[in-house]
Parts: C-alpha cells; structure tokens; sequence
C-alpha cells in the first residue's frame, strides 16, 4: 500500500516515513507543496498525508488543485493549526480527515486504516479470501488461526491482490503500488514475488491466476 507523506518539517517526514515503512506501508515522501503536486501528477498512492503549512505552495492549494483534477485519492490533513475555520477550510476544500499536531502516531494510523478501508468498501477490519485472512488493523495475513510469514514485498502485492480479489490487477499496477520513488524496479520482481506466495498460499482455499498480458487474479478456490 503506498502512501504520499508531504510535510517540510524533515525530522517529522523522516520519522514518520520510518514508523510507516515499518506498518508494511510504502511511503513517499515530499517537502514542499510544488514536488506534492509533481508526485501526485506522476504516480498512484492510496491515500496521501498532507501538511499545510508548505514551502512554495500551500497544502490547501495543492489539495484544491488534486480535486479540481477529480483526484479522489483519501487526503488527511496536518496542521498546527486546528482552528475551527482552518479545519472547516480544509474539510471544505476537499480533506477526507483532520489531524492537529501534534499528534500520537498510533491516532494517525488508525486514522489511515479507516480511511483505506472506506475507500476498499471495507466496513470490518478482517476480511476474509478463502482461508486465508487480511486484519487492516494489525495488517497481518495468516491462514486459518496461523500467522503468514511474508518479506516486506511478498506482503504488499499480496495486500494488493486481496483488496482486488475476483479482479485482475496488472504488473504495472502492482509496481505502482508498491515501489517508492527511491527503487530501481526489476522488472521480472512481481513475477518472483507471485511465485513465492503461491508456495506460501497451497492449502489456503485460494490461488492467484495469470492472466497473459492482463495481470494477476486472486480468488477463492471453488
């Protein structure tokens, strides 16, 4: 699942770029609201952490400028001021959710699965693919009343492929998904990747179809 983080604080950015990475989330990460706005131009993310107070354009005119552009990617906004009109304001102009800083990471987490499981028609937080089982809260997979074991990578095409079960998704989708700006991709690494999870996924009640020049598909065996 990959995240835009846009704050110029670095210390904060860097810190929180870590403290998601290690939530098995892929995060990109800007310092000001004109490479915001180039990003956002250039690559799919999820849902995007916006501050608003920014070098070289502001956070509400970059988020009044992706909507006008009917980006309806998720958008929670940090601000160090939570006024009453700034929080109207940027509700107003498009924000999905608002957070005063500071703030505690884990508030911004749940605040991110919530928003991530509105935008995947997700009401409750395990969801269910055969046997095998996605709990958006701990962001663990496991089969059955087991745990999963997967790398970093094996996790994040595997989290794609379950939010699109019964749907095709491409290589090039998964790649966007999962790779940051910072990545050289191989391009035969989701090939590797799939391959694995299918040694992972025998026995679950699901499979992971390819579908020649289309993408992948996983769903429930039967």
């Amino acid at each position: 699942m990959r995240l835009l983080l846009v704050e110029d604080n670095r210390e904060l950015a860097e810190w929180l770029a870590r403290t998601l990475r290690q939530a098995q989330y892929t995060v990109d990460v800007v310092f000001d609201g004109e490479d915001a706005e180039h990003a956002l131009s250039l690559d799919e993310h999820a849902l995007v952490i916006l501050d608003i107070a920014l070098p070289k354009m502001s956070g509400l005119d970059v988020l009044k400028r992706l909507r006008a552009a009917r980006n309806p990617v998720p958008v929670i906004v940090l601000t160090a001021n939570a006024s009453l009109d700034n929080r109207v304001r940027g509700l107003n102009e498009g924000a999905d959710d608002y957070l005063a800083k500071p703030f505690e990471i884990e508030e911004l987490e749940a605040r991110i699965r919530a928003q991530l499981r509105r935008v995947n028609n997700r009401k409750e937080p395990v969801s269910r693919c055969g046997d095998l089982y996605f709990d958006s809260n701990t962001r663990l997979f496991r089969l059955g009343d087991a745990a999963l074991p997967l790398s970093p990578r094996e996790h994040a095409v595997l989290e794609q492929l379950f939010l699109k079960a019964g749907h095709t998704v491409s290589k090039t989708a998964l790649s966007a998904a999962i790779y940051d700006f910072d990545t050289d991709v191989d391009p035969s690494a989701i090939e590797i990747h799939v391959h694995r999870l299918r040694k992972k996924l025998e026995g679950a009640g699901v499979q992971i179809t390819t579908l020649r020049g289309l993408g992948y598909l996983l769903r429930a065996q039967g």
